[in-house]
């Protein structure tokens, strides 16, 4: 919760400077942002996939919240290739987990829209951009749920054609809707601790193989 308030907290500061403060006004709101950046790379840090959920339905606010923040990710030419569909309804979720069980209450299935991959001036389609902006709409979902005490697990569908074949089959998704994962989300019954991922080898300078100055 504290995290949520401090996301809105954030919002409410954006709104703030369209006005003109005063110095001390400005030095308090410095600080503020501050902080809330502080509180967004600590959300960043600690989420991770969670897989075990309690017995307790996600509320429609906290959804809202999830699927405003994902169409906040950035977009090729803005062209925000990009649908959601919510699934609640638990013979749908057991169709979609397959030899996967779980006990999420909530799915949402990400997808690819082709049919939105074309350039604003009309002179042919993007590459395959879409896959790009998908993923990285998926990524704010996970954050926003962490952020207001959820937990969520990211399963892949896009690219093994198989996978996309039965999630469309399930879900009736016409030929220009792609699902690319489907991301299951609940009130956490597990605490997994994260995992450090940050290794110096994966980084390079100026070129592959360079080294920090």
């Amino acid at each position: 919760m504290k995290k949520t308030l401090l996301l809105f907290a954030t919002v409410l500061l954006s709104l703030g400077a369209c006005t003109n403060p005063s110095n001390d006004q400005k030095q308090e709101t410095v600080v503020s942002t501050n902080d809330n950046g502080q509180a967004a790379i600590e959300n960043i840090m600690t989420r991770t996939s969670i897989r075990q959920y309690k017995d307790q339905p996600v509320e429609e606010e906290k959804i809202d919240i999830m699927l405003k923040a994902a169409m906040a990710a950035p977009t090729a030419v803005n062209l925000q290739p990009w649908h959601f569909i919510v699934i609640t309804d638990k013979k749908v979720m057991e169709q979609l987990a397959g030899n996967q069980p779980s006990n999420a209450p909530l799915m949402i299935a990400v997808c690819g829209d082709t049919d939105k991959t074309s350039m604003p001036d009309g002179k042919g389609k993007l590459p395959d951009f879409w896959v790009q902006d998908v993923s990285a709409a998926i990524e704010n979902l996970l954050l926003a749920a962490h952020a207001q005490g959820l937990g969520a697990v990211w399963t892949g569908v896009y690219p093994a054609m198989e996978r996309v074949a039965n999630v469309a089959n399930v879900l009736n998704c016409p030929q220009n809707i792609i699902p690319v994962a489907v991301v299951r989300i609940g009130y956490p019954d597990e605490s997994p601790a994260p995992k450090n991922k940050f290794k110096e080898e994966n980084i390079s300078y100026n070129k592959f193989g360079g080294k920090k100055e």
